[in-house]
């Protein structure tokens, strides 16, 4: 062989790479959860009476999904059953005043043996504590590494916290808790940006009491009809709603100045519908944050459970798409942990599904019945949903039948055109309650007894 082209030859193979490469980074990820927020409290789902630049970037960025779903009508049920993938009637959690059981498993802690610091910072909702335990379980006893924020619910009905706990103490802090909430965030962003980490934020916005910063709730005075001017709580409501807002844009900056956009899955939802209640002044029937949906908090009509979703991961999930594909917030924790490329702990059983493929543009979501319950507080009403169809059965009264699709205001009850179909999502229902955990059980009211609708 001539010595130039040996030479040549050799040259090239001492250019060669001599490290291997570096197996892919596991994606962080943000759970930013809402409380109270309607599904028509944002701009990316039609509101028009106040801006939401920055939620409405995030879902120009990623994929809005027009049927997301809480699994619970009140605080404690629907986040215990997003935290670990299990209808309410499997986590033990299916009244407010219940507490997670110790041994379930949170995505956390699904988490933690992939390598992931796991930070939260708003509100957690903890009930009585279980016998034989003498306090309630913290978040730092399911998986979380740093906690700053509430653990009681009526605590969290203040905007202005004059004590927050920080990890298990409680500390004096002055501002307001979201803000003061979005700034631990911030800080847990910047602290792990060379490690895989799950930052877990509710907030406590749009929740009671109805309190904004002043100069928030100055944007908004005059849009609205106030009851009271010197007391504008409709714009008051208004200025919650931007408020977090501007603080999902302020965590969401720390991650694109971080650098690490890409490497971060986003997901935001709220809790469950507004609410109509007493402590929310009348505000969210004003703005009919519910969007087209009939009901609200603590019911199983569409706007009680029906909230805003929204997935950001660019480059694997679809940039400025509206998906009308049907995912239950117990999904998240089986679709996270997947993206992590990770599995459950041996045995353990979660009713969500793994719907990456569906975040990701790539499939349907699958065939199933979804079920729903909130059967406390003097309430009882069971949902079975399949696709388009719902059949609602609410204490003794006649049962309800509604194609939610082409009547998402569920005003024309149609079971006398299906009654195969109604009959079949009575038996599935039935057999779903069956399966219900004796944790789960406590401090049901009981059933109505048997009436119209069968029960």
């Amino acid at each position: 062989m001539p010595t130039r082209i040996f030479g040549a030859i050799l040259a090239s193979l001492v250019l060669l790479p001599t490290t291997t490469a570096q197996p892919a980074r596991h994606p962080n990820v943000v759970l930013i959860l809402a409380d109270d927020l309607g599904w028509g409290d944002v701009g990316f789902n039609g509101r028009k009476e106040w801006a939401t630049p920055n939620l409405d970037k995030l879902a120009s960025q990623g994929t809005r999904f027009t049927r997301w779903y809480a699994a619970g009508v009140v605080c404690a049920p629907s986040r215990a059953a997003l935290m670990t993938g299990r209808y309410t009637i499997h986590c033990g959690v299916s009244a407010n005043n219940q507490d997670l059981p110790a041994d379930e498993v949170t995505i956390a802690e699904a988490l933690k043996p992939h390598g992931y610091v796991s930070g939260m910072f708003g509100k957690w909702h903890h009930g009585r504590p279980r016998p034989p335990a003498k306090s309630y379980v913290h978040p730092l006893d399911h998986g979380f590494d740093e906690f700053f924020g509430f653990t009681n619910a009526t605590a969290a009905h203040q905007q202005y916290p004059r004590k927050l706990f920080d990890g298990r103490e409680e500390k004096p802090v002055e501002g307001f808790a979201n803000t003061l909430f979005t700034d631990r965030g911030i800080d847990f962003v910047r602290r792990h940006r060379d490690r895989p980490f799950f930052l877990y934020m509710p907030y406590t916005l749009t929740h009671f009491g109805i309190q904004a910063p002043p100069g928030d709730v100055t944007e908004q005075k005059g849009k609205f009809e106030e009851k009271d001017p010197a007391d504008p709580l409709n714009a008051t409501y208004a200025a919650m709603a931007t408020r977090l807002d501007k603080e999902v844009g302020r965590l969401l900056a720390a991650v694109d100045e971080a650098g690490l956009a890409d490497d971060t899955l986003v997901i935001f939802t709220s809790d469950h519908g507004a609410t109509f209640e007493a402590g929310n002044k009348g505000t969210s029937a004003y703005h009919r944050s519910n969007g087209p949906f009939r009901g609200q908090k603590r019911t199983l009509w569409e706007g009680g459970i029906r909230v805003p979703g929204v997935v950001r991961w660019p480059g694997r999930v679809p940039a400025g798409k509206a998906s009308n594909e049907i995912i239950h917030m117990t999904d998240v924790l089986p679709t996270v942990l997947a993206a992590a490329g990770g599995k459950l702990p041996s045995g353990r059983q979660v009713d969500g599904r793994d719907v990456l493929a569906v975040w990701r543009g790539e499939a349907a979501a699958p065939e199933r019945t979804l079920f729903f319950e909130w059967r406390t507080e003097g309430y009882h009403q069971l949902v079975a949903m399949r696709g388009p169809w719902k059949l609602v059965l609410t204490g003794n009264s006649p049962p309800e039948f509604y194609n939610v699709e082409a009547d998402p205001g569920e005003m024309i009850t149609r079971q006398a055109e299906h009654p195969q179909l109604v009959k079949q999502l009575r038996q599935e229902l039935n057999s779903w309650l069956a399966t219900e955990t004796s944790a789960s059980k406590e401090g049901k009211d009981p059933a109505p007894a048997a009436g119209a609708n069968g029960r």
